[in-house]
């Protein structure tokens, strides 16, 4: 470094030789001095070695103050520009919502022509409050639909189960409609400005059930990525509603931001 050439190139003597002028008049004055005969002077020689390095020094030290004051400069301007400075990471986004085999009445009318419903059977009631594994972060829940807070790119995920005992009190047009071969549908929608569901993932299954098996099972399970505006609104949907078992670990839907 400099104060390292400093220290090495001028000895006690060297230094001795400083006493006979001002420093400052001869490092003003260093570009001019041409003489031959004071370049022969040793105590000359100690003096513009030294000058030239304290000048190395100076404009050293102002370019660092030049390059402070310009970074500082800049984002001033940038602020009143109207440019925000990079924000803060978001706080967390993120839901997962399970069945809830105590609620009556989880799924709405099957009544397809109703305006922005989407095909099958809409879940309405899932459990939300923290009971196992259930949780919000900053999502609201209304009437079974996620509504979206933030803009941005979000996983989307869930899982139905479709579940049939056979019971000799059943009515023999749902036996009949069990045992012959169904079709099993879950329906993922998002909801916007425009009037009807917009249809984002679906998952189908045609399944028959034996009359000697005890119990008819069947799971769907679909997930993806979606570029969700805020105050849009997800929703899950099932077909044969009467067959779908809201158990909090097989039936559950949630999605979370991921940038």
């Amino acid at each position: 470094s400099l104060l390292l050439q400093l220290r090495d190139t001028y000895s006690k003597s060297g230094i001795a030789c400083l006493t006979g002028e001002e420093i400052g008049n001869f490092i003003q004055n260093l570009d001019l001095i041409e003489n031959e005969d004071r370049a022969a002077d040793p105590c000359w020689q100690v003096k513009w070695h030294l000058g030239k390095l304290i000048k190395k020094m100076m404009a050293r030290s102002y370019e660092e103050n030049i390059s402070a004051v310009n970074a500082e400069r800049a984002l001033t301007l940038s602020h009143t520009d109207g440019q925000q400075p990079p924000r803060s990471p978001v706080n967390r986004i993120a839901a997962h919502l399970t069945g809830n085999s105590n609620r009556k009445n989880s799924l709405s009318p099957r009544i397809d022509s109703l305006p922005r419903r989407g095909n099958g059977q809409k879940i309405n009631n899932w459990e939300s409050s923290r009971k196992g594994h259930s949780f919000l972060y900053n999502v609201e829940l209304r009437n079974g639909e996620l509504v979206i807070p933030q803009t941005g790119f979000y996983y989307i995920y869930s899982q139905t189960y479709f579940r049939f005992r056979e019971n000799e009190n059943e009515d023999s047009d749902l036996l009949a409609q069990i045992r012959n071969p169904k079709q099993l549908v879950q329906y993922v929608y998002k909801l916007t400005n425009y009037p009807e569901p917009i249809l984002l993932m679906k998952s189908a299954r045609t399944s028959c059930w034996s009359k000697k098996a005890e119990y008819g099972l069947y799971s769907i399970y679909q997930g993806g990525v979606f570029q969700l505006k805020r105050e849009d609104r997800i929703f899950v949907s099932v077909s044969n509603g009467d067959i779908v078992d809201m158990d909090k670990e097989a039936s559950f839907f949630g999605a979370f931001m991921i940038g």
